[in-house]
């Protein structure tokens, strides 16, 4: 599977009125076309500053990203960066512009010059890719938290981006609002192909994705498959990170002697785990 980005040698900084305040310092990574990445860290770690460069957003400091072989630093592929990488942010009354449900979602393919009758069509199946389609004519205002979401990530759904980057877009929901929005970009990965790369401290969100990175002061820690990372959980407990309440549960049932696997994160699979003990 090829790669749809490449990073080598990233440093990003912020101006300040003395110094230079480092976020991001010499990181390498490579994102496969039609994975599904989660980034952890807390708050402060870079996590989110990484999110707006691989947008183009911020361009680097130093080092470079690579977007389909095009730079992020070069200003004439702008344009093409953001058609290929779609952002989706933690507020979403932030990136929702219109009194209607699908006249915001075809905004951003207005702004692209598509036909009318393409946009129709994009504007009617991204809805219906997030679940969406029934409430194509209300009002935004009217919605909950999660359809809120559902709706921004329709909007970037309809430029038809071959890559989605979600920075802590649950944030701001509650439970329920936020496996919505869980599920809906694990089907559109699943089903549509498209690479997701989602910003999060949310562990349990990590529960059915390809591969967790972590992060902390602007350098990678960890990275690998969820339930290699979770397994170590007096490790992401020293990054300022909680662990998914399975994994805590089994890793004191370890450490108290019983045998049973500390790498498993979802409530199912814990429950069958425990279930053998009797």
């Amino acid at each position: 599977m090829e790669n749809i980005i490449e990073i080598n040698g990233l440093y990003y900084s912020y101006e300040d009125t003395d110094n230079y305040s480092a976020v991001i310092e010499n990181l390498n990574l490579n994102i496969k076309r039609g994975s599904f990445t989660v980034i952890l860290g807390h708050n402060g770690s870079g996590k989110s500053t990484l999110a707006k460069l691989l947008n183009g957003l911020y361009r680097p400091t130093g080092g470079s990203i690579s977007v389909n072989g095009m730079l992020t630093s070069d200003e004439d592929k702008e344009f093409d960066i953001k058609k290929t990488v779609g952002m989706v942010f933690q507020n979403p009354d932030n990136q929702l512009v219109a009194s209607v449900v699908e006249e915001d979602v075809a905004f951003g393919p207005e702004n692209l010059s598509i036909p009318p009758d393409e946009i129709r069509k994009r504007v009617d199946n991204a809805l219906k890719s997030v679940g969406m389609f029934e409430y194509k004519d209300a009002s935004p205002s009217k919605l909950s938290g999660g359809q809120k979401q559902r709706v921004a990530i329709a909007g970037v759904i309809a430029m038809q981006p071959e890559c989605i980057v979600l920075d802590e877009p649950t944030a701001m929901l509650d439970p329920s609002g936020r496996r919505e929005v869980i599920d809906t970009v694990i089907k559109l990965n699943k089903e549509q192909g498209i690479t997701v790369i989602l910003i999060t401290h949310f562990m349990e969100e990590a529960e059915k994705v390809d591969r967790v990175i972590v992060m902390d002061d602007g350098k990678i820690l960890d990275d690998g498959r969820p339930e290699e990372i979770f397994a170590k959980v007096e490790f992401l407990k020293k990054c300022g990170l909680d662990v998914p309440q399975t994994t805590e549960l089994l890793n004191e049932l370890s450490k108290n002697g019983l045998n049973v696997s500390s790498n498993i994160i979802s409530v199912e699979d814990a429950a069958e785990e425990i279930a053998k003990l009797f």
